[in-house]
């Protein structure tokens, strides 16, 4: 026998197929217990309802129900109090869990691990968790829009210039501008939702991938633990991940939206624009320049959402090639998983913060909102509306009055009448009712446009429908 092989005995939860140790190699790189002991709770309840289970259906003894309810009830006490010893050799919280109980309960111990595997086992752990993760991430995006729609009520009418191709396009409201973000971040809670009703199926009593011949009731276990149903079928049952991928491409997605963002109020905060600041509280300074105030937080914001999307592209790598039902390889989707909520419930709440933080200078972005012939459409359209030329033609004869206004190095609303009448002799005194910033929101009218009066009604709206 090699030195190795003496050093200790099997596993002694598994060991009876084996009388060697592992190699300390493969001790490390088998526990999963430095980062799963954050299903304790979810474990523990699992447990708790197998047991209770196996006891209503004459599996267990219901004073054996007891003591292992009782049992882990008290392990759950040590957790959270810190007394409790997690052991990487045991690899895992279950077998952590597992072999503490047998040291409080002795022999009853040993029959909570019937009719169930630790395949169905990590899965309902892992499904419980991910629950309460999109619960608390819907609440995270709720109060996000909440802060979204109060700055929407404060500046229903403070125009700023709306872009594409980050080029002047037309001028909008900043109100408008906040709900555009209220309505993304309302798709990101419909997927949350949509995300939670297609995971409530309980995958426990699947045990390894084939069931078990023991006459369990899964459907009391599923009622137990808040499910809406059991999962069908034992094989998908523990090959199944999608839950975990699924809330990884929402989260992705939200994170997108936050970074989008993140990286207007960036732009907005510069010297160039000065559209907005972020207090002290939000912003650092530099380490040799005193005059510095970085949106950090912004930054920061922005950069996290590649660790999200990370973690979704290695969860589909880990799980690309694996055959049914269950390998080792799945022990990989907790930790993106962990990191990737801690992390956007970070940005959301960080997020949240700077938009209730936000600053604006309403002049700045009133005045950049008239630069960039930001009223050229509102001029087409009236050639429209007034002489009646065809819109192709109107906008033909708008170009041209630009490039004029453009040489002139003036706003189209400071051309004198006869210059544009040079261009189109069909054009009246009337034109210059629409060629201001505010003449041009007040008139978006149609149904989720900027004007001001409709960016009240929305934001009255959107309380309705989100808060």
């Amino acid at each position: 026998m090699t030195n190795k092989q003496a050093r200790a005995p099997a596993n002694a939860l598994w060991g009876g197929r084996f009388e060697a140790a592992s190699d300390d190699l493969m001790e490390r790189i088998n526990a999963s217990i430095g980062f799963d002991q954050r299903l304790y709770a979810q474990d523990i309840a699992g447990s708790k309802a197998h047991a209770a289970m196996l006891a209503e259906c004459g599996i267990i003894s219901n004073q054996d129900g007891d003591a292992i309810a009782q049992g882990l009830d008290t392990i759950q006490g040590e957790i959270e109090a810190g007394t409790f010893e997690f052991k990487t050799a045991l690899e895992d919280i279950h077998m952590n869990v597992e072999a503490r109980l047998a040291e409080l309960i002795g022999e009853p111990a040993g029959r909570l691990h019937t009719a169930r595997s630790r395949n169905d086992q990590v899965a309902t752990d892992l499904k419980l968790w991910v629950r309460e993760a999109l619960d608390r991430l819907d609440d995270a995006l709720k109060a996000l829009q909440a802060a979204l729609i109060a700055q929407a009520e404060a500046h229903t009418d403070t125009i700023m210039p709306g872009f594409t191709h980050l080029q002047t396009a037309q001028p909008v409201t900043f109100g408008h501008h906040m709900l555009a973000y209220v309505e993304m971040f309302g798709r990101d809670r419909g997927r949350v939702r949509d995300a939670r009703a297609r995971m409530n199926e309980s995958p426990l009593g699947a045990a390894a991938l084939a069931g078990t011949s023991f006459p369990i009731d899964r459907a009391m276990t599923a009622k137990a633990l808040g499910f809406e149903r059991p999962t069908a079928n034992s094989l998908d049952t523990v090959a199944d991940r999608d839950f975990a991928l699924e809330y990884l491409g929402l989260a992705a997605i939200a994170a997108v939206h936050l970074s989008r963002f993140a990286d207007e109020i960036v732009i907005w905060s510069t010297a160039p624009f000065a559209f907005v600041s972020l207090s002290d509280a939000f912003s650092t300074g530099s380490s040799i320049m005193p005059q510095k105030r970085n949106p950090d937080a912004a930054e920061l914001v922005r950069a996290k959402s590649g660790r999200i999307i990370g973690a979704l592209s290695g969860l589909l790598v880990v799980l690309k090639g694996l055959p049914l039902a269950y390998s080792k390889d799945m022990q990989e989707d907790k930790e993106p998983i962990f990191d990737a909520a801690d992390t956007l419930e970070l940005m959301l709440a960080a997020m949240a913060g700077m938009v209730g933080d936000l600053s604006l200078s309403p002049e700045a972005m009133r005045v950049a909102a008239a630069g960039g012939f930001s009223t050229a459409t509102d001029l087409a359209d009236w050639l429209v509306r007034g002489p009646g030329l065809p819109f192709r033609e109107a906008h033909h004869v708008t170009g041209r009055i630009v490039k004029l206004a453009e040489e002139r190095g003036c706003g189209l609303e400071a051309l004198d009448l006869k210059a544009m009448q040079d261009v189109d002799p069909r054009i009246t005194e009337e034109v210059f009712e629409v060629l201001s910033v505010e003449k041009s929101v007040a008139s978006r009218t149609s149904l989720g446009g900027t004007a001001p009066k409709n960016v009240k009604a929305a934001a009255a709206a959107a309380k309705e429908r989100f808060l």
